[in-house]
């Protein structure tokens, strides 16, 4: 179980990246879902020791890990959001020297665990390969094997699938999954499809705070008879905007498609609809703000679907 409580971070330009954070995270695999700036990126650093907090506490088992940031490390698995690679080595010789430095000195050791990572993350026939010439989904399963190096406990893969196209982010999605049955797994992304698809357990964190933390499912089912939906016209759109709450709009055959939040139907035409992970998350960022984000923060995975 990772224990995160009441964490909070301020940098010196006066951006306060995290608010009171508390969630608690047992084994398997964790969604951490948000717009882009929501604070993601500056609690998964913070949890990988790369930056102190003003203030709070993270545990890992009996592990204070802010008190002993070393042993933290020797059990954690990090994918940042920003994974360079040297393009003119091949990934079986980088993944080697990845090895060496977590530790693995002992050369038949090292060999094997260098295959084994390889052959999970579906590269061994590409290992001579220079990693120059790797797709962006090559890229991170290439990310996540040196993540993987020296059994971590602890995995945190921050925006992984962003970039990918259908079939890599699938692949790259299965193999997260397949090591969240033995550790600790955290996936932060904007992507809310990633947690739908794959987290038995998420949290919501928007501009530093936390606004829902459970399991997706049961967020989902709180909206149960109040999420509604209606073609309407494009000169229409902009008044239910400013007389309802509608939380998402798309365009089907040319025409806008709107959800609306409502305890009944709204008016004629509506049809109750089953609400999903969509409606939840720009539900709260709704509550949150007083109005929805603008186009640039819609999670790339439902970009078709814009907030109102």
């Amino acid at each position: 179980m990772l224990s995160i409580h009441a964490l909070n971070k301020t940098y010196g330009n006066g951006v306060h990246a995290l608010r009171d954070v508390t969630l608690n995270i047992p084994t398997g695999l964790f969604g951490l879902l948000g717009p882009n700036g929501a604070g993601k990126s500056s609690l998964m650093r913070t949890i990988a020791t790369l930056q102190e907090p003003d203030s709070g506490s993270i545990r890992f088992g009996q592990l204070d890990v802010l008190a002993d940031k070393e042993a933290l490390r020797r059990q954690l698995g990090y994918l940042p959001q920003d994974f360079g690679v040297y393009p003119r080595v091949s990934a079986e010789d980088l993944l080697n020297h990845f090895a060496v430095l977590k530790g693995l000195t002992r050369k038949g050791e090292r060999r094997d665990a260098v295959e084994a990572l390889l052959k999970q993350t579906n590269l061994w026939d590409v290992r001579r390969q220079k990693l120059g010439g790797f797709s962006g989904g090559m890229r991170q399963r290439f990310g996540i094997a040196q993540a993987l190096l020296g059994d971590p406990r602890l995995v945190i893969v921050d925006e992984p699938t962003a970039g990918l196209d259908p079939e890599e982010r699938n692949r790259f999605l299965n193999l997260l999954a397949e090591i969240g049955e033995q550790v600790v797994v955290i996936l932060s992304t904007h992507i809310v499809e990633d947690v739908t698809d794959l987290c038995p357990r998420m949290a919501m964190i928007v501009k530093g705070q936390v606004l829902l933390s459970g399991e997706p499912q049961q967020a989902i089912d709180a909206l149960r008879n109040r999420v509604w939906r209606k073609r309407v016209s494009k000169s229409a759109l902009s008044q239910y905007q400013m007389t309802m709450q509608v939380l998402s709009n798309k365009l089907v055959g040319g025409q806008p498609e709107i959800h609306v939040y409502s305890e009944r139907q709204p008016e004629e035409g509506f049809i109750s609809v089953e609400p999903d992970l969509e409606d939840v998350y720009f539900l709260k960022l709704r509550t949150h703000q007083n109005v929805l984000p603008q186009p640039s923060t819609v999670p790339v995975g439902v970009a078709e679907a814009q907030p109102a």
